[in-house]
């Protein structure tokens, strides 16, 4: 019987505990009334939009000092910093009218011709020659200083250089001499086809046809224009 009354007593018990906890929450409580709805109120102001045309009250200090610079460079002759383009077309078109060979551009003809210079070395007659290996050995001499004389030769000057060598077995040259009797040129000429002949030092060695120990050779180097 103690037994039943005291599960009795912790239930009643625990019924007023949760009762009490339901009633303290108003969200879990059914008897709680449902809060009321306000109304809110919204307003619009409307705000007058702002007169760009009025001037300003302070003037802009960099506004300021431009004007006074255009001011004392107009005082002194000195163009401002900018120029309008309606005033740059109305300059134009005065200076035009008052001096048209400057309103358009003239181009200049060249006066220079382009000149070609010619180096030759006509052939000499050999008759007591016939040795078909110093012939050979003679045009291979000949190119050698024609191609020498093209780089030496700056002038425009014309005229043909008579010039004697002797060339040793290894190819150097020993002995230069110009024929002055057989040579009609400038001494600008006569020097050109001396260092030529020299410039173009050494040549190939004798081949073994030749078996001499110096052969003596003459050319005659033309300079030309065409």
């Amino acid at each position: 019987m103690n037994s039943d009354r005291i599960l009795q007593l912790t239930f009643a018990i625990s019924i007023v505990l949760h009762g009490a906890l339901l009633i303290r929450s108003p969200g879990l409580n059914p008897f709680t009334p449902a809060p009321k709805e306000q109304m809110i109120k919204v307003r619009y102001i409307k705000l007058a939009k702002p007169d760009l045309t009025k001037k300003l009250t302070k003037p802009d200090p960099f506004l300021r000092l431009d004007s006074k610079i255009v001011k004392r460079s107009a005082n002194k002759g000195v163009p401002p910093p900018y120029i309008e383009r309606k005033n740059v077309f109305k300059g134009a078109k005065a200076l035009a009218n008052k001096s048209p060979e400057l309103a358009k551009p003239t181009f200049s003809t060249p006066d220079i011709i382009a000149i070609k210079k010619k180096i030759t070395l006509p052939e000499i007659e050999m008759a007591r020659i016939n040795n078909p290996s110093y012939i050979s050995y003679y045009q291979i001499v000949r190119e050698k200083i024609r191609r020498s004389a093209y780089q030496n030769y700056t002038h425009n000057e014309t005229g043909e250089v008579y010039i004697s060598f002797v060339i040793s077995n290894d190819g150097y040259i020993k002995d230069v001499h110009l024929i002055e009797a057989k040579t009609s040129a400038s001494d600008y000429l006569k020097g050109i086809a001396s260092r030529s002949v020299k410039d173009a030092s050494p040549f190939p060695n004798f081949p073994k046809e030749l078996d001499y120990p110096r052969l003596s050779f003459n050319i005659i180097i033309s300079f030309e224009i065409e």
